[in-house]
């Protein structure tokens, strides 16, 4: 099996290590496309008015000068082209990529453009405790967990248009309680926070940070995640409203 490995956190990321390990558990024939610096947030956005630059760091090892969605595409269509991967692991995300968060995701967006290319795809991230972690968020649970989490999924027959989003609770690997199949949740407030300062030369500046949220839906990702569950979400980017057809239909007398 033919694997590729990319990320949002850029291709020197410790979850991308942590990732790399768990997909050598599957296949040693391991492809490494990324982004060459962070893009948390960057969704499923692509580079358009920019060329695209690639670095060789060894052996079937990239990064992209772009977006998670660049890296896909070009691992896709340039660098893997006479041999598509017939996985996509996306992660291991520093952070959680719950309920509506998804379409922020780099890490979802990712993953999601390996679907659309017809390639099985599975995003993952690794929930912590508390802001201001940095680079000293723990992976345990990701490593722990994640080849549990992997193999029923590319055990199940494919599905077009469908990837994967598995979460790992922050938390030590044997209090794990199990993996949860549950559907994304959404949190019940805004939890965008906007922090002003002031730069050195007097100016003032902005930044997005988001909040916690005590939402914790029945049966969604938030509540598994909440209770000590891997979580395992099926996402499709097939957008449309299939209940709001009929009455958006009769508005316009169709």
């Amino acid at each position: 099996m033919r694997i590729l490995l990319t990320n949002d956190d850029g291709v020197h990321a410790p979850g991308l290590k942590v990732l790399e390990a768990i997909a050598r558990q599957f296949s040693d024939d391991i492809w490494i496309v990324a982004p060459s610096e962070e893009q948390s947030g960057a969704g499923h956005s692509l580079t358009l008015t920019r060329p695209l630059r690639i670095r060789k760091h060894g052996a079937q090892h990239y990064s992209v000068t772009g977006t998670p969605t660049d890296a896909v595409m070009m691992a896709v269509g340039h660098l893997m082209k006479d041999a598509r991967p017939d996985l996509i692991l996306s992660g291991v995300n520093r952070g959680a990529n719950l309920a509506e968060d998804v379409t922020y995701s780099g890490t979802v967006a990712a993953a999601m453009e390996g679907a659309i290319s017809g390639i099985r795809s599975i995003a993952l991230s690794q929930v912590y405790a508390r802001e201001g972690m940095g680079d000293t968020v723990p992976f345990a649970a990701a490593q722990a967990w994640g080849a549990k989490a992997i193999a029923p999924l590319i055990a199940m027959p494919p599905s077009r248009r469908m990837l994967f989003n598995v979460n790992f609770p922050a938390i030590e690997p044997d209090a794990v309680k199990g993996i949860h199949v549950v559907r994304q949740g959404f949190h019940d407030v805004d939890r965008t926070k906007i922090i002003e300062g002031t730069d050195p030369r007097g100016y003032r500046y902005y930044w997005f940070s988001l909040g916690s949220s005590n939402a914790v839906p029945e049966g969604s990702d938030l509540a598994a995640i909440a209770q000590d569950y891997v979580t395992v979400t099926p996402l499709h980017y097939d957008l449309t409203q299939d209940s709001a057809m009929a009455a958006t239909a009769a508005a316009f007398g169709q």
